[in-house]
């Protein structure tokens, strides 16, 4: 599965890569939300974790921008959960809401393969 992380935290993008290459995936990196259109619409991933604030285009932003030419499953990471939860990143277009910090990398992966099935 070809999967995309778009987040302006190195740690996190190089957290989820590790993990989710370890388990076979290909992994495109992106640091903000203009890199991350771009790379969707180059790589047209399987799966993306997209973060909801970010420099330039915010996640909801770039799920606007791409509108009907998304492809795959979309999981909004944020680590402000107060304001973002599963009811509004369904309204934005997103498949699932996960907040951050992640309690569980590994499990996160799992997650993530679950969707795709």
């Amino acid at each position: 599965m070809k999967i995309l992380i778009v987040d302006d935290e190195p740690l996190i993008r190089r957290s989820l890569a590790r993990v989710l290459k370890g388990r076979g995936h290909e992994v495109v990196e992106a640091e903000d939300g203009n890199a991350g259109l771009s790379a969707w619409l180059s790589e047209k991933p399987d799966l993306v974790f997209l973060d909801v604030l970010m420099p330039g285009m915010t996640g909801p932003q770039v799920l606007k921008e791409i509108g009907p030419r998304k492809t795959g499953k979309v999981i909004l990471i944020s680590a402000f959960s107060g304001e973002h939860n599963m009811e509004t990143a369904t309204q934005m277009g997103a498949d699932m809401f996960i907040p951050k910090p992640f309690e569980d990398i590994f499990n996160i992966a799992t997650i993530a393969e679950g969707l795709m099935k």
